[in-house]
């Protein structure tokens, strides 16, 4: 495999930098998953920052973009860029640090990659059908403005 320019010199440099992937792409997915039930729960609860747009099409976006991932069979940027540091330094996810590892282990599950694929496009409909469901906040004019 070839190194990149900018990726680390060292074996442990390369590992470092794949276990803050990992964790990041964790954050994203739990971004992804409670917001979701942010979204439904502030909806009936009346919390107007779930409301918020860039908040809503920041989500919207991430959930929409595995989808189409999936569908069209292609490796999340995250899982390749991981896989190709933990080539470079040598060592298996279960040589990282105590967070990776347990935030790879909750990322990769095993199950089939259709049934992924399934998921992910139903919980994309979810989130786009939740748009209906807790609209958007609506901005309202000040008078005098």
């Amino acid at each position: 495999m070839e190194r990149r320019a900018w990726y680390p010199e060292s074996a442990e440099g390369c590992l470092a930098l794949a276990d803050v992937i990992v964790v990041v792409h964790f954050a994203i997915v739990l971004y992804v998953l409670l917001g979701q039930l942010a979204i439904l729960l502030g909806g009936w609860r009346g919390w107007r920052w779930v409301r918020r747009p860039l908040f809503r099409l920041s989500h919207v976006g991430l959930i929409v973009f595995v989808a189409g991932e999936a569908v069209c069979g292609s490796a999340c940027p995250l899982t390749v860029w991981e896989n190709e540091l933990r080539a470079l330094g040598g060592a298996p996810i279960e040589q990282s640090s105590f967070v990776a590892y347990w935030a790879h282990e909750l990322l990769f599950l095993d199950a089939a990659p259709e049934a992924f694929t399934v998921a992910y496009v139903l919980f994309a409909a979810l989130v786009v059908g939740s748009f209906w469901l807790v609209p958007l906040r609506r901005r309202v004019a000040r008078e005098g403005a």
